[in-house]
């Protein structure tokens, strides 16, 4: 009984969702009429507010929280004399640990765990699978041996950014080409493609951690492929930029990614150009996600599992679950974060927390709504 129930509310989804999609479609354009089309209702906007208010709850608390505690009030009292110089200032300590340590690490955890999640948001759209990833095409594999042969050579920590933000992109590259070569643009030849060139990076990483020295440039690298935020600094701010880039033109796409999860024939019905979409898509998501794991390392789960739960939050249409993923990554990974500094007297990688935590919580979203892919 409840498995015809799952069948039956699912297939509801889809046909309300194919039936919205044809109407706008089928609606003279804003441009003509006049009128703006809304971008969601107001339910939806409402849940987004809430997000918003639990990413800067969760922010806020995480400048309180660590193994040097501060109050709230003298959190206020720092923020509010660096905005507003005339205010009295907190003492020098409480000061540099708020505004040079904690606020850099609270923006950057947001950012990156934003950007995993809205990337892996536009994957399982784009491939209409339940299980794809950030990762799904390589660009973590080829962010790994990009920052793990710039500190095999000795390079500065800008060029270790630069070279795994680079290595990411080339990597997708690759097994884009090699997917439009042999496959005509199929999704599955290009979900294998990035399968191929993923296990090939990792064997260049693998390498690279072979011909490391064993007592220094071995530990770096190990600690660099587990992932963590302690080295973010206000100097990486540039990585805003690509990851900005990618969700704006992700923004632009949101009711073209909905009609690609319908199916291709759908997609072509109404008007979508099927090769040139999902290449965008791709190179949108791959920028946001080889900008985040330049900036933070490997960091799995979080474009897996927040893509699911804010797929519960709101629905799975794809304009609002894109901004709810980003928020909801934020949220996550900023609490995670706030967990890896403070649990322990040494910083745990974030790699090692969003598993022991994510798998779980997969496993129960799968148990909760075993009905709702297939």
């Amino acid at each position: 009984m409840r498995r015809g129930s799952g069948q039956t509310s699912r297939l509801g989804s889809e046909t309300s969702l194919r039936t919205a999609l044809t109407r706008a479609a089928d609606q003279p354009s804003a441009r003509a009429t006049g009128r703006a089309i809304p971008l969601a209702s107001f339910g939806a906007v409402r849940r987004l507010m809430v997000l918003l208010v639990l990413l800067l709850t969760v922010g806020f608390l995480s400048l309180l929280i660590g193994r040097y505690p501060i109050s709230p009030s003298a959190v206020l009292g720092i923020l509010a004399s660096a905005l507003l110089p005339t205010t009295s200032a907190a003492p020098d300590t409480m000061t540099t640990v708020v505004l040079d340590v904690r606020i850099p690490r609270v923006v950057a955890g947001a950012v990156v765990g934003g950007a995993l999640a809205a990337a892996g948001a536009a994957y399982q759209s784009l491939f209409k699978n339940p299980l794809a990833s950030p990762g799904l095409l390589g660009v973590t594999s080829g962010a790994g041996f990009g920052a793990a042969l710039a500190l095999l050579l000795g390079l500065p920590w800008l060029a270790v950014q630069a070279s795994a933000f680079t290595f990411g992109l080339m990597a997708v590259t690759i097994a884009y080409v090699v997917a439009r070569s042999l496959g005509n643009g199929s999704l599955v030849v290009l979900i294998l493609a990035g399968v191929v060139i993923s296990a090939f990076f990792q064997a260049l990483i693998s390498i690279t951690q072979y011909l490391a020295d064993p007592l220094t440039t071995l530990p770096s690298i190990t600690f660099w492929l587990m992932g963590g935020l302690g080295k973010v600094t206000t100097r990486d701010v540039l990585a805003l930029v690509p990851i900005s880039i990618g969700l704006f033109v992700l923004l632009a796409l949101r009711w073209r990614v909905n009609v690609l999860s319908l199916g291709d024939e759908e997609a072509i019905a109404l008007g979508v150009d099927l090769a040139r979409t999902r290449l965008i898509v791709v190179l949108s998501a791959t920028l946001m996600t080889a900008a985040a794991v330049s900036l933070s390392g490997i960091i799995g789960w979080v474009g897996l599992v927040v893509p699911h739960l804010a797929r519960a939050v709101v629905g799975p249409n794809f304009p609002v679950l894109l901004p709810a993923s980003f928020l909801l990554g934020g949220s996550f990974l900023v609490a995670i974060d706030t967990i890896a500094r403070s649990a322990t007297s040494a910083e745990i990688p974030l790699g090692i927390l969003t598993a022991l935590i994510g798998a779980p919580f997969f496993i129960a979203l799968l148990a909760r709504a075993r009905q709702g892919w297939v």
